[in-house]
């Protein structure tokens, strides 16, 4: 059986570039673009019509960013992942992109073929940070918040969250701990169950709010 067809919406203000994109995207069996939006308005409108799985998200869009049109996405369209792909990398764009409810974050400055890779990977995993990005959103949530604590993680439950905060994937993570990746899921949904997260983006940002791991776990 063929994997199932990734639905792509491509926001970028910059013609040429969403062109681009398309073309490369389209080349790859299991990816169909299904549609384009050059401003954020249009962005959060296609994302309700379309309902495609993915959204690569420039940040800098007209008349809405792409940091207000990804919250957006996230209430009106739920169902629909954001994938920010800009050139902006520095830590603030990364957090203020995370806790919108930005799934992923990459540069435009990666090579084809990892974007195509990071795109297969975001599919399977849910998250797409890269170890540099992922850095730079940690050294940003330094300072722990002080809300009440959430249920006790067990020690497996925050070695996986610790390799979390190092950007591991399922399958890196049950490499390293000797289980399944199945297993490994299974801790992660404990985990968001405790701490009140819908994915692993979310869980590393409430761990390292909470103190319950370090932001130098990414180091």
């Amino acid at each position: 059986m063929s994997e199932k067809t990734i639905t792509i919406l491509i926001a970028d203000d910059q013609t040429l570039f969403r062109e681009c994109i398309k073309d490369l995207l389209e080349n790859e069996q299991d990816f169909k673009v299904v549609g384009e939006a050059g401003n954020g308005p249009e962005a959060v409108a296609l994302a309700k019509k379309l309902k495609p799985d993915v959204i690569l998200m420039d940040i800098k869009l007209p008349q809405m960013d792409g940091i207000a049109a990804t919250r957006a996405v996230r209430m009106e369209s739920p169902q629909t992942n954001v994938l920010i792909l800009s050139s902006y990398e520095d830590d603030a764009h990364v957090a203020e992109a995370i806790q919108a409810g930005a799934n992923g974050y990459l540069s435009k400055m990666m090579p084809v073929a990892e974007l195509v890779h990071a795109l297969r990977t975001f599919n399977q995993e849910g998250v797409m940070i890269p170890q540099a990005i992922m850095n730079k959103l940690l050294q940003h949530l330094r300072i722990p918040s002080h809300d009440n604590p959430p249920d006790s993680l067990t020690a497996t439950e925050m070695k996986v969250m610790s390799l979390l905060g190092k950007g591991k994937t399922n399958k890196d993570i049950a490499d390293e701990l000797g289980c399944s990746v199945k297993t490994i899921k299974n801790h992660l949904n404990s985990v968001f169950t405790k701490l009140g997260v819908n994915n692993r983006t979310e869980a590393v940002v409430k761990a390292i709010e909470m103190n319950l791991i370090s932001a130098d776990d990414g180091n």
